[in-house]
């Protein structure tokens, strides 16, 4: 005896394979960047470095030791002393903080400023927008460092002064990205969509524009925080950034300058430190960029 299978479970209707978000997408992209989960792997060694510096650090990174001074790097003192005996292994893990912290609080600065103003300048136009475009280009047109370094003296020397002084003088690049970006999205059809529909000007900017130019200022911001980090040390080299006793590797540099024949690791450490932590921001920055550029191939 045949038996019929009903017609309405003869064939089960296929299931549609849901889609993943833009942000997933770019990190499943990010992931297949080598360069990018290298710099992204270092940025987090050096941020846990950072955080649990009380726990990583051998010594007392301001505590000096008469008889210990500028000694060569022993099992005691992975990387010597300095010239107040004081372990640089320890100012190095501890000056981490201080880099890392000028770099996101300067660069949080630069976006607050520099995105409000760039929004303003790309959604209204007119008037305003030349303004404002008339301003930023004078400010571009003084080099960044020369601008941090007028600001953080006219301040006063101190850490919260120099990443204010970076995080305004990086301001003008985020205000020019920002209003590039906005004009660009706000002639889409989804934008004249909501404003046909009546939609609040504020509304529209929240909602439908500024959501849609994060891409690019995320990886300028990645890109920025390498910057602020180099002129965090410039700044405390010069004797403008974090105050002594307090490490920093910008401030050790400054001291190991006047004993580079008789202990060059008191510099050698501080900027390795300076460098591998911005080059790992930049290889990160271009992973990003990579991954959130919506021209790629998907994945």
């Amino acid at each position: 005896m045949n038996h019929v299978m009903p017609s309405n479970l003869a064939a089960a209707p296929a299931v549609p394979k849901k889609e993943p978000g833009p942000w997933l997408r770019a990190w499943r992209k990010l992931k297949r960047n080598r360069k990018g989960m290298f710099g992204l792997f270092v940025v987090l060694l050096f941020v846990a470095m950072a955080l649990f510096a009380p726990y990583l650090s051998p010594y007392d990174p301001i505590e000096a030791s008469w008889s210990a001074i500028r000694k060569a790097p022993t099992s005691a003192h992975w990387f010597g002393t300095d010239e107040l005996g004081r372990d640089v292994l320890a100012r190095v893990i501890w000056g981490a903080r201080a880099s890392l912290l000028a770099g996101v609080v300067s660069v949080a600065i630069s976006l607050l400023t520099g995105v409000t103003i760039g929004m303003l300048a790309g959604f209204l136009g007119g008037t305003v927008d030349s303004l404002i475009s008339r301003a930023t280009d004078a400010f571009l047109a003084c080099p960044f460092l020369i601008l941090a370094i007028a600001l953080a003296a006219f301040l006063g020397p101190s850490l919260t002064n120099a990443m204010i002084a970076i995080g305004v003088s990086a301001s003008p690049i985020f205000v020019r990205l920002t209003r590039a970006q906005v004009l660009q999205v706000k002639v889409e059809d989804y934008v004249e969509a909501a404003r046909a529909v009546g939609c609040h000007p504020f509304r529209i900017a929240v909602s439908h524009i500024l959501p849609n130019v994060t891409a690019p200022l995320i990886v300028q911001a990645s890109l920025a925080i390498a910057s602020a980090v180099i002129a965090e040390a410039s700044l405390s080299f010069l004797g403008l950034g974090q105050q002594p006793p307090d490490p920093s590797w910008g401030s050790m540099l400054n001291t190991a300058k006047n004993f580079m024949d008789t202990a060059p690791w008191m510099a050698v450490w501080p900027g390795l430190a300076i460098f591998v932590l911005v080059l790992s921001f930049n290889l990160l920055g271009d992973g990003l960029r990579d991954a959130l550029d919506p021209k790629l191939k998907r994945s």
